[in-house]
């Protein structure tokens, strides 16, 4: 799972996301910056999914976020209920053109313009059982470590090829 791209304009873009996706990320990022949530974006899960932002509140509480651009991107995507075996709560975020109403009830729903967002709709707690939590947590820690390790890396002007190629190819993360 590349993360880390050394030919992007910043070494914590991959580039999969569409510019809109990456809008709603920003703006849900800012939201949860300022509930004082340690966020972690594409992170990699013990099933193999990637959650599009993970999120860990003061208290510990573990959230997972999948965003939605569109109709077409909802309906095509049903890897998400997967998600609740790694969190507290679920959510999706999405923009102002996707109508909200075809998120499913059980999960929360976020609102972003980019800039900021809104809570919809609170997402139900199911809370983990205490392996899972510190094997999410764990796995969290380890993934944001190694990332900030390669940006600096990339940022510094030197790298050494073969750890940076297993961490961009996601090895790294995988075995977290």
């Amino acid at each position: 799972m590349p993360i880390v791209s050394l030919h992007a304009t910043t070494p914590l873009v991959d580039g999969r996301q569409s510019r809109r996706a990456m809008l709603v990320r920003r703006g849900l990022q800012r939201y949860l910056y300022d509930l004082r949530h340690a966020v972690m974006p594409e992170l990699t899960l013990a099933s193999g999914r990637r959650a599009d932002l993970a999120s860990i509140s003061p208290k510990g509480e573990i959230w997972i976020v999948e965003i939605k651009t569109s109709i077409e991107d909802f309906k095509v995507d049903r890897k998400w209920p997967d998600y609740r075996l790694h969190c507290d709560r679920l959510f999706f975020a999405t923009h102002a053109e996707v109508p909200l109403d075809i998120f499913p009830e059980d999960c929360g729903l976020f609102l972003s313009d980019g800039y900021g967002a809104d809570m919809i709709r609170d997402a139900p707690e199911h809370r983990l059982s205490a392996p899972q939590r510190k094997s999410v947590t764990l796995n969290f820690a380890r993934a944001a470590a190694q990332r900030l390790m390669l940006a600096e890396w990339c940022v510094g002007g030197t790298s050494d090829a073969s750890p940076l190629q297993d961490i961009m190819s996601g090895a790294q993360d995988s075995d977290l």
